[in-house]
């Protein structure tokens, strides 16, 4: 499909121009489970994620051991689930009972605060390592079977075993830190290629942590393109693909698992009379695909997800909007892929990702890279939290649910 073609898309158009737009996605299925189009498609469903979840189950003893900071919840990683003043998010000139009455009740999932890595990377990265881990190690007689005792897996004997192999991952940070955290810990040789977008703090945190970091000046699928590479050249080297992983995206469903019972506690009913609308902030695609992934094997109908990017890289609706998925990037439509949101900093989205999403996902926002640091303000300022400007971009949803027409139209429809 040649520019001129694209820019027929009006969707594509209104990015290319690099605003902020609400998309709602024509090609999102009702009960899409009913007929088994996942399972037919891409081999995937709720079996998948209880076996995910129950190897973290069987690391738990080992996770505690390593991380001392996991000790309180038993070497299970997890975030709170916090209510946050729903008026806060809208338009100040309301009145606060109509801003409260058009946001609803108003979540934060602060996956900011998981233990070991300190973002949502925990989830899907930690868990890819410790499933590459526990393979090898089965493969080698150190694990007798899935009954054993996880905790050997920190003896220095077994550190020596993965002292000989090699973890690698391209990344804009979080998932580098993720990967290279969890892998040093094992006595992997871990090595993260980081994108320009990587923020330094970030890899002077992982050398601290004995993690070698390589650097590039090209974006985030520069570095997954190189490490990729460099890890195929040696047998003995693992590589983290973000792009392409069903493993990472089922660690990262496990997160449904989790937030079920943090709803019924908070007095959340979730059913197709009652929605729960989900904002996930999206960049490669991974994380947010393998929530909702997990989100709609759990809720089904009841639970309506949109994706949040930034005005300069969004990779996956431009993916999901013209049907090219990772045949285009933004730069292609003459977007810079640069935004302070380091997470999100992605040229090209993952295809995998995307064709999952294409029955699943109810829509996207963009966001301009200002608001980003207007809602880090107003949530440390309102609630006392601070997360960082990726994250933040999540709180477009709340305001284009309450204020935008797509969003009107897309209720009355829904």
């Amino acid at each position: 499909m040649n520019n001129s073609e694209l820019m027929k898309n009006e969707t594509v158009k209104v990015l290319a121009e690099g605003r902020e737009l609400v998309w709602i996605n024509p090609k999102k299925r009702e009960a899409p489970y009913a007929d088994g189009l996942m399972k037919g498609s891409f081999g995937l469903g709720i079996k998948n994620m209880e076996e995910a979840e129950e190897r973290l189950k069987r690391f738990a003893p080992l996770i505690k051991k390593l991380f001392p900071e996991t000790e309180e919840s038993g070497g299970i990683i997890e975030s709170p689930l916090t209510e946050l003043d729903a008026g806060a998010w809208l338009n100040p000139e309301k009145a606060p009972e109509e801003r409260q009455k058009a946001a609803g009740r108003v979540f934060l999932k602060r996956d900011s605060d998981l233990a070991v890595a300190g973002s949502v990377k925990a989830r899907g990265g930690i868990y890819e390592v410790l499933k590459h881990s526990e393979e090898l190690a089965l493969n080698a007689g150190i694990l007798k079977g899935e009954d054993d005792d996880y905790t050997k897996l920190s003896a220095s004997s077994s550190r020596d075993f993965f002292g000989r192999h090699k973890m690698q991952v391209g990344s804009t940070g979080n998932l580098g830190v993720s990967i290279g955290i969890m892998s040093a810990a094992l006595g992997y040789k871990a090595i993260v290629h980081m994108s320009s977008d990587a923020k330094q703090w970030k890899k002077d945190y992982l050398r601290a942590h004995g993690v070698e970091v390589v650097e590039y000046d090209g974006d985030y699928g520069a570095a997954v393109e190189q490490g990729r590479r460099e890890s195929e050249l040696d047998p003995m080297s693992y590589f983290v693909d973000d792009e392409n992983s069903r493993d990472l995206f089922l660690g990262y469903s496990v997160a449904a698992f989790r937030l079920l019972p943090q709803l019924r506690e908070a007095g959340v009913q979730v059913d197709k009379e009652h929605p729960l609308f989900v904002y996930i902030p999206c960049g490669v695609g991974g994380a947010p695909g393998g929530i909702a992934f997990g989100l709609k094997e759990l809720f089904g109908d009841g639970v309506h997800i949109f994706f949040v990017e930034p005005t300069e890289a969004p990779c996956m609706l431009l993916g999901m909007a013209s049907g090219l998925h990772n045949g285009i990037s933004v730069q292609d439509i003459g977007l810079s892929g640069k935004t302070h949101a380091d997470g999100l900093a992605v040229g090209r989205a993952s295809g995998f990702v995307g064709r999952i999403m294409e029955p699943l996902l109810s829509g996207e926002m963009t966001i301009c890279d200002k608001k980003l640091y207007d809602y880090l303000r107003k949530l440390r300022d309102t609630d006392g939290i601070f997360i960082e400007p990726s994250a933040c971009a999540a709180f477009e949803g709340i305001r284009a649910f309450a204020e935008s027409g797509e969003m009107a139209e897309y209720l009355k429809t829904s």
